[in-house]
């Protein structure tokens, strides 16, 4: 038997989900089973219930859009994967204590990998991963400037741009995040407040980011933008202010600035099977080798996930709030 959290409608937790307990059938051709360890609560997800994300689930539905499993069993066909793998689920619906999914929607993690750390490692790691890596060529010593710098993807681009040589000028809202992100390997870390047009050559010495990667928009946005260098690119992958971004005329006539966008859902629906598997490789090596690590502010059992989602929409947490799976 699997119990998943089942969305009826949209709109508030304690309304919409429920727990449901229903029979799998064995895995067919081309299928496996998974015994589902853990999942994260991310914003994607609180979006969905509300109904107010981008893409939105046929209801009723399983929801969660990441987590990890144990392959069970296999189904005729399947080959490159065996019962006790630890994987990552490249599918909707991750709230479960059993699913079946298809062969080619898994990508296999090494031994040894912290489950709970495995488990928040398709959405937020991967979507740092390949900002860094898509949009421009960087080279050790090269900086890159971020607003929300807190966020989960904030501390990804942090640590992994600490792994592979790079700086980050880190943008937070309070006060009391600038030691810790610091601590955390930011190498510059600013509030709001700073005028990084004015501030930039004191923080940076006189070097000026090629990429800039917001999640803000707004002022927030403006900001960072005009700490880029000549060139430089511009990422948006969040709108926390729900504000749009209002970029002067000059910053893309005398600076040749470029914008873009990024959404992790269109990159993993487009993106080729090797593309894939080596993204998360990569993610798992700096797992595995300590440089990547995401703080964890509670663990609920499935049986509490309403709780596990009111406690992740609430500000100021020690970090993600994690679904333990199998109780």
């Amino acid at each position: 038997m699997s119990r998943a959290a089942r969305l009826k409608q949209f709109g508030k937790p304690a309304e919409s989900l429920v727990l449901e307990d229903f029979p799998l059938p064995s895995p067919g051709p081309e299928e496996v089973l998974l015994d589902m360890v853990a999942a994260p609560v991310n914003p994607a997800d609180l979006n969905v219930i509300e109904g107010t994300y981008g893409d939105l689930p046929e209801l009723p539905a399983t929801i969660g859009n990441e987590g990890v499993g144990r392959i069970v069993a296999v189904g005729l066909g399947v080959t490159g994967c065996s019962p006790g793998q630890l994987v990552l689920p490249m599918t909707f619906g991750t709230w479960c204590s059993q699913m079946l999914v298809p062969a080619r929607h898994l990508i296999p993690l090494p031994d040894g990998l912290d489950t709970n750390q495995a488990a928040m490692l398709t959405v937020n790691p991967a979507t740092a991963w390949r900002m860094l890596q898509d949009f421009v060529h960087l080279a050790p010593g090269d900086w890159i400037v971020q607003n929300a710098a807190n966020s989960g993807v904030g501390r990804s681009v942090i640590q992994i741009a600490r792994a592979l040589g790079w700086k980050t000028l880190n943008v937070v809202r309070r006060p009391e995040l600038v030691g810790e992100l610091t601590d955390a390997g930011g190498t510059i870390v600013v509030t709001e407040e700073y005028d990084l047009r004015k501030e930039l050559k004191t923080l940076c010495g006189g070097a000026r980011p090629k990429l800039a990667l917001n999640a803000v928009g707004g002022p927030s946005a403006l900001n960072i933008a005009n700490a880029l260098a000549p060139g430089g690119t511009m990422v948006t992958f969040g709108a926390m202010s729900k504000q749009p971004l209002k970029i002067p005329n000059g910053l893309l006539i005398f600076k040749g600035l470029k914008f873009g966008g990024f959404w992790l859902n269109r990159w993993r629906k487009t993106a080729d099977r090797t593309t894939l598997t080596e993204t998360y490789a990569a993610l798992a090596r700096l797992l595995r080798e300590g440089n990547l690590f995401t703080p964890l502010h509670v663990i609920h059992p499935l049986t509490q996930v309403v709780e596990a989602v009111g406690a992740a929409g609430r500000e100021k947490r020690a970090g993600k709030v994690l679904l333990d799976l199998s109780r």
